[in-house]
């Protein structure tokens, strides 16, 4: 089964001969090595690069393991490089490489030669990876599979799909699996045994419970607006325990490094300025988020926002959590000032969209309760409902594009209808 990943193998051939080291990041089994060992030499080979300019190191394998002493590297690779025409270097797992940074960047500074390395380890999962080479790195960042690659290998329709997707995920692994109890058992043991041991082993974590306690109550609030001072009175209410708000936000830096999760920062529309508490908080894998909770909380509300923020991600788009302030009346006639939410605020280039998620509008009461944040905005950017039950995208009234969350997802340039 061999699952396309072209936006990421279209970046790579992009940045071919930039003279930097292509360094593909993402959360562990999200498929780097894939990209970089099979689809990026399946390209190199289209191109007509002669095998023996692809000179390819998985440090992982038993038969490699000599190669993770610099000293026996270096002169196996210079030894490789016989002429002057480029040469490919393709390293996996490169975090096993000890001194792995002063390798690569004597690399870097070989006119013909052009550096692509994966790694999963903790240290290598940090976002802050690229200072580790000086400015000589080029992040390619890497997520599960999106409902589009999911579904170009899923064997049933596109409902059934989605019902998978929505509690499993996109880890490619998850498709290996024939049964229920395979695909959660898998999601389990990796979130415990790799994810959570990184992170604890990295950070030297000496209250393992506390950190679990944390990842449950981010699990459990999806897409909720939360900061550390709120979290740390749910701490003391509901698990009786005080943990500082320092802590949390320690704690909550690790699960972001690792890629486990991400944040939504709030932007006053009006005002164009950043508010910088409280956050969203979401899972990079809806089904890590999922197995984090033993599958017992798996609503499709949140899980469709959660995906929604992921895809749009994918997609290389900047995105915030949007507030639109203005001054109203209540029903006393009291003037009161309110804050309005838009789930997102999509930013790339020139290009802005607003963006709702509502998993269902039954009635035009509800239509009307979610777009009215979105006309407030009171500007000429798209706007936009994604939606479980509109049958087709179509602009109403108000100007505002209705879009089923299917059409959104499985077309890549849904957002431009």
């Amino acid at each position: 089964m061999e699952i396309r990943r072209d936006i990421y193998l279209n970046k790579l051939i992009s940045k071919k001969h930039n003279r930097l080291i292509k360094v593909i990041t993402g959360m562990r089994r999200c498929g780097k090595s894939y990209l970089v060992f099979t689809l990026f030499r399946e390209h190199l080979a289209s191109e007509q690069v002669p095998d023996d300019h692809i000179i390819e190191v998985a440090f992982d394998l038993f038969e490699n393991r000599e190669y993770r002493n610099p000293k026996v590297l270096w002169p196996y690779l210079t030894k490789q490089i016989t002429n002057q025409n480029m040469y490919y270097v393709l390293l996996d797992e490169v975090q096993l490489l000890d001194d792995f940074e002063a390798i690569l960047n004597s690399l870097s500074s070989m006119k013909n030669v052009d550096v692509y390395v994966t790694g999963s380890n903790a240290k290598f999962l940090s976002k802050d990876i690229i200072t580790e080479f000086r400015g000589r790195g080029d992040e390619v960042r890497m997520y599960p599979l999106t409902f589009a690659e999911f579904m170009s290998v899923y064997p049933g329709d596109r409902v059934s799909g989605w019902r998978d997707y929505v509690i499993y995920g996109g880890l490619p692994l998850v498709l290996a699996f024939a049964s229920p109890d395979q695909k959660s058992d898998f999601l389990k043991s990796l979130l415990q045994e790799t994810y959570i041991s990184d992170i604890i082993g990295r950070n030297n974590v000496k209250n393992k419970s506390e950190l679990e306690e944390l990842l449950n109550i981010i699990s459990s609030a999806v897409g909720s607006l939360t900061n550390p001072s709120k979290l740390s009175a749910t701490f003391k209410s509901v698990k009786n325990k005080t943990i500082s708000q320092n802590t949390i936000k320690k704690y909550i830096g690790y699960f972001e490094d690792s890629f486990l999760i991400d944040s939504a920062i709030r932007y006053d529309i009006k005002g164009k300025r950043y508010i910088d508490t409280p956050f969203k908080y979401y899972f990079t894998d809806y089904g890590l988020r999922n197995a984090r909770l033993n599958f017992r909380q798996t609503e499709e509300t949140h899980a469709m926002e959660n995906i929604i923020f992921n895809e749009l991600k994918v997609r290389g788009y900047n995105v915030d959590v949007g507030v639109v302030i203005s001054n109203e009346v209540d029903k006393n006639g009291k003037k009161i000032r309110k804050q309005r939410e838009i789930d997102f605020v999509c930013n790339k280039g020139s290009k802005r969209y607003y963006i709702q998620s509502a998993f269902a509008m039954p009635n035009q009461s509800k239509k009307e309760q979610e777009q009215k944040s979105l006309l407030m905005t009171q500007d000429a950017f798209k706007k936009i409902i994604i939606t479980k039950d509109a049958l087709m995208p179509l602009y109403n009234e108000d100007g505002v594009l209705i879009m089923n969350i299917f059409d959104f997802l499985l077309n890549i340039n849904s957002l431009e209808l």
